[in-house]
């Protein structure tokens, strides 16, 4: 038979659980708390440059505030003072080629938009006051059409869809407001006023104060990309033949940081677009080519593409053989690791801004290789393996060969953009074999990313 609970049980049972939640409760908020703060200290350390914005914007913020607060200011805008401070909360990025574009698509969408809605109150009051309403209207759907139409060119959309939507708001709020109001000139040249006091107070703060150039970002980060794919490849030699565990423990960091680089055109696309509106500064001069750094991402991401196809073979259910991949080691090991050498000098060089050319020998090493693991995959050493066991390290080699030819694309791009960019030129001094101990040293002297190792037949001194 089931237990009969009286009502004072149930009510004695709810008390004593309220007070349980009542004593547990400090416990859970200061866990909450300390959560809080571990994400909130970790959110800064990771760029420490948030805190800095902070701070701008909160400044920014505070000056143009001032119009409310003193009277002489006030007296001279009144109650339109506020677009000030909403321009600054809307206009105000973390970079400078955000806050300028997205400043002067405002500052000229709210000059055209409050010039053609004060003309159009000026035509539709001509027609009379039964017909004012209608040729209003009529102004407000001909442009809204046509304004948001011209949204989706994407070229008006990835540079001007701000514009574009500020547009509308400030013709449809000058033009429709004049209906009741008869001081729309008025209106129009204070809204323009207040909000070109607030586009100029952001970029002055954003400039002047610790600027965030998108445009450097945007360089480190193709580098950076570049630099992984590099590191993938020196890793996944040792991994796939399985040279000694403590290697495989040291290069999964490697292994999974190319990775970042298969999701980064959005990111990039963004970055060349704002960093098109940034002026020259440090090394990016003027009319700086951004649009090549697109390309160098897009051949990047597709070599990216095939290492991924690589990694698959890591964990593969279908295995060949260790006798039989023993056949094809070295020279896969030879294609990956001069790779991984081209890729990271060329990142290197790219991150400093330097016309380096020492990575196309690196290239021609592995061009080398690869006839001879062609030529080995010819021979009859397969005739008596499994044909399943053959396929994963044939496409192994494969894929090697098919990256070796995304390298190179991706070198002729890297330097096309150097040259257009006017990147640094090194001298480079081609000189015959030398010991093992003075190339090491030599290459040690060139890059200080990649690993130093013996270059074959020569060796190349760079100076900067």
């Amino acid at each position: 038979m089931e237990a009969v609970t009286s009502p004072q049980q149930e009510s004695y049972g709810s008390i004593s659980r309220g007070c349980q939640w009542l004593k547990a409760l400090p416990n859970k908020c200061c866990d909450k708390t300390m959560e809080i703060a571990r994400k909130t200290k970790k959110l800064g350390q990771d760029d420490p440059r948030r805190i800095v914005h902070s701070l701008k914007v909160g400044l920014a913020i505070t000056l143009v505030s001032l119009f409310y607060f003193f009277e002489p200011l006030y007296d001279g805008f009144g109650d339109s003072a506020m677009w000030a401070v909403l321009t600054v909360v809307l206009v105000f990025e973390f970079s400078v080629g955000a806050t300028l574009g997205k400043g002067l698509n405002r500052m000229l969408a709210t000059l055209v938009a409050a010039g053609l809605g004060a003309g159009a109150h000026c035509l539709a009051s001509i027609s009379g006051r039964k017909g004012e309403p209608i040729l209003v209207a009529t102004f407000v759907f001909i442009i809204a059409v046509i304004t948001t139409f011209m949204r989706f060119f994407p070229r008006v959309k990835a540079r001007y869809d701000y514009g574009m939507m500020i547009f509308i708001l400030t013709f449809c709020l000058v033009s429709v407001s004049g209906y009741r109001d008869d001081q729309v000139l008025e209106m129009a040249r204070d809204r323009f006023s207040t909000i070109l006091i607030g586009c100029c107070a952001s970029l002055i703060v954003c400039i002047c104060i610790f600027p965030v150039w998108i445009g450097e970002d945007l360089h480190k980060s193709v580098a950076a990309n570049i630099g992984k794919l590099g590191k993938f490849l020196e890793a996944f030699g040792d991994e796939y033949f399985k040279v000694s565990e403590e290697s495989n423990e040291n290069n999964k960091s490697y292994l999974q940081g190319y990775r970042t680089v298969l999701t980064s055109k959005s990111s990039e696309e963004t970055m060349a677009n704002f960093a098109r509106w940034e002026p020259g500064h440090g090394p990016f001069g003027y009319r700086h080519p951004w649009k090549m750094y697109l390309k160098v991402g897009n051949l990047t991401r597709d070599c990216a593409y095939k290492v991924e196809a690589l990694n698959t073979y890591l964990n593969c259910k279908i295995q060949t053989q260790a006798e039989i991949r023993g056949k094809i080691q070295e020279p896969c090991k030879r294609v990956s690791l001069e790779c991984s050498r081209a890729l990271k000098e060329m990142a290197s060089a790219f991150r400093k801004m330097i016309l380096n050319r020492s990575a196309a020998m690196h290239i021609e090493n592995s061009k080398k290789v690869a006839e001879e693991l062609k030529s080995l995959l010819k021979t009859s050493l397969w005739e008596e393996a499994d044909l399943l066991e053959i396929i994963p390290s044939a496409s192994v080699a494969s894929l090697l060969m098919e990256i070796i030819e995304c390298i190179e694309k991706i070198s002729e791009a890297v330097n096309k953009l150097g040259e257009a960019a006017s990147f640094r030129k090194s001298n480079a001094t081609v000189l015959p074999e030398l010991s093992d101990s003075i190339q090491q040293e030599t290459v040690q002297q060139d890059s200080n990313t990649a690993m130093p190792a013996p270059v074959p037949h020569c060796v190349i001194i760079m100076s900067e």
